[in-house]
């Protein structure tokens, strides 16, 4: 499809809704090199597929990443970030490769632990378990009903940030273990889990673009948004570019 681009639109101004972002970038400058490429990903979704599974507020609320990775092009972020204000999205710059971090954490990962608490759930041959499964047991597995090809794409396209997401929980894992083998105690894991979601995310009424505003669907208030790059240091929910914008990531984005 992009050398399709590069042959017949070889300058067209370009975006993308996928749920990883370096990998893309890397595809669009290899195939279509002339393309004025800003990469998005809204990160809104349900564990269903196909039209029937759209809904017209789908994206309200939502973090849209629009990537400000260095030499972009500010008249495409600001179509880019245009058209996720116009589905009602909150607008959140970031890097590709940041971008690709934080999804593995709070995206890809759930995937793979849905997938794997599905597995235990119905493992062996007693059918009790299933039975008296209820909200947290359908909670938790929610994303493991999505299709299949679509998991292994996002998280095997992932692959690195994914790696150091899962060796991250699984250290914690293992933490968790060795306390109730030892003393019986889940204190530490279960407070920190709390605390963690406690944490919340912005409501769904304030719509922010990157310099901290409501959504204005205003160009010079995209423009000034990706134009703060490169990214200071610092924890990725509060990170700050350098210079005037202050971005705020939501910590619990949906689907993606």
């Amino acid at each position: 499809m992009l050398r399709r681009v590069d042959a017949v639109a070889p300058e067209v101004r370009l975006t993308d809704a996928v749920s990883v972002k370096v990998a893309v970038a890397d595809a669009v400058y290899r195939y279509a090199p002339r393309a004025r490429f800003v990469g998005g990903h809204p990160m809104a979704g349900t564990a269903e597929s196909g039209w029937a599974a759209g809904t017209a507020g789908l994206f309200t609320g939502a973090a849209w990443v629009v990537a400000a990775d260095d030499g972009l092009d500010l008249d495409v972020w600001a179509d880019v970030a245009e058209l996720a204000w116009a589905c009602g999205s909150r607008v959140v710059p970031a890097a590709s490769d940041e971008h690709d971090l934080a999804v593995a954490r709070v995206s890809h990962l759930p995937h793979l632990f849905a997938a794997v608490l599905a597995a235990v759930g119905a493992a062996g041959e007693d059918d009790l378990p299933l039975a008296l499964a209820a909200s947290s047991f359908a909670d938790g597995t929610r994303v493991a009903g999505t299709r299949p090809e679509l998991v292994l794409a996002m998280c095997e396209g992932n692959r690195d940030a994914l790696l150091a997401a899962v060796d991250d929980a699984l250290g914690r894992l293992g933490a968790m273990r060795g306390a109730l083998a030892s003393t019986g105690g889940l204190a530490a894991t279960v407070n920190a889990g709390h605390a963690g979601r406690s944490a919340g995310r912005p409501p769904a009424s304030r719509r922010t673009c990157g310099c901290g505003g409501t959504a204005r669907r205003s160009p010079t208030c995209a423009r000034s948004a990706a134009a703060a790059t490169p990214w200071s240091a610092g924890p990725a929910r509060e990170r700050q570019p350098a210079g005037r914008v202050t971005s705020t990531t939501s910590r619990w984005a949906s689907d993606g």
